[in-house]
């Protein structure tokens, strides 16, 4: 058991026991955390994984909760958010420096008003800086890695800069998925403000008319296979619309399963199986998670 009483002598964010995950993630599902920590600060977060790798505690590390999706039973692991007090961004001799618990819009938003270009088109994908380097996100043939300079990690329970060539980047992933990300740096080349702020809206539009942005999500469900698209499969397969209790794979866009109201984590799990044995019967096609499941049973974990 993690001693609250030892955390309350050096901890100086906010503690919460028995906390609904459905308060922090974007798809509103979830049961509760055994324990929820959310840091007061950068200095503060290094304290609290040194003190829990020290006493040997698992524990789970989220941002905004924008590609996850927890199970209704919750999470026995301490679970640890580093959003929204992880929120240092700034810029010096054209180097960005941005915390994990920064908004990936936030972070386009900063570039652009700093005349810095390269990240415009990712305006629009929900999630953290931490969240998007640990899964490499990436739209519109642009990557969070492109510009990226290095990652400042906890690692050997030491606070470590990381190089990003010493990084494997892939789509939609990264070896930085298993470990504790604090901030990064970026450097970006110069660009015209006016003409970035363009790009930036045409390419929101295009997230708007394209997907379920009303409804709670956790985006893409699946990663994209091999040359094609899981959201075109899925409607081959028949299946946008399809409804199992308040979880509804999107009749805008495929690779989204959308929560109706007071759907359950089982409901989902129920319409990922689903398009999964569809899309491999009628085309030979395994469709792989994007989306990370945390507090799942074994059993479950293996049937997907």
């Amino acid at each position: 058991m993690i001693s609250i009483d030892e955390i309350k002598g050096f901890f100086e964010g906010e503690i919460l026991v028995n906390e609904p995950m459905n308060n922090h993630t974007s798809m509103k599902v979830g049961g509760p955390a055994d324990l929820f920590l959310k840091p007061k600060n950068k200095l503060d977060a290094i304290r609290l994984f040194q003190y829990l790798n020290q006493k040997e505690k698992r524990f789970i590390v989220i941002g905004n909760g924008s590609n996850i999706l927890v199970s209704d039973e919750g999470v026995r692991e301490t679970v640890i958010s580093l959003y929204p007090n992880l929120n240092q961004l700034t810029i010096e001799n054209n180097v960005i420096y941005v915390e994990a618990g920064v908004m990936l819009a936030r972070f386009v938003d900063f570039c652009i008003q700093n005349s810095k270009q390269g990240v415009e088109k990712l305006a629009g994908i929900p999630g953290t800086i931490g969240g998007a380097l640990a899964m490499n996100a990436s739209a519109y043939c642009t990557q969070i890695s492109d510009y990226l300079v290095s990652v400042e990690l906890i690692q050997d329970n030491e606070v470590t800069k990381v190089k990003k060539e010493d990084i494997e980047f892939n789509y939609r992933w990264s070896s930085l998925q298993d470990k504790v990300i604090l901030s990064a740096e970026f450097c970006l080349p110069d660009g015209d403000i006016k003409e970035l702020q363009n790009i930036r809206s045409e390419y929101l539009q295009k997230r708007s008319k394209s997907q379920p942005l009303n409804f709670p999500n956790s985006g893409s469900i699946f990663k994209n296979p091999k040359d094609n698209y899981a959201a075109k499969l899925i409607e081959l397969a028949g299946l946008k619309g399809k409804r199992v209790g308040n979880a509804q794979i999107s009749e805008k866009h495929g690779n989204f399963i959308i929560n109706l109201g007071s759907a359950s984590a089982k409901d989902i799990i129920e319409l990922i199986n689903l398009a999964r044995k569809e899309v491999y019967r009628k085309f030979n096609i395994k469709l792989e998670l994007e989306i990370k499941l945390i507090g799942f049973k074994q059993q479950v974990l293996e049937s997907i």
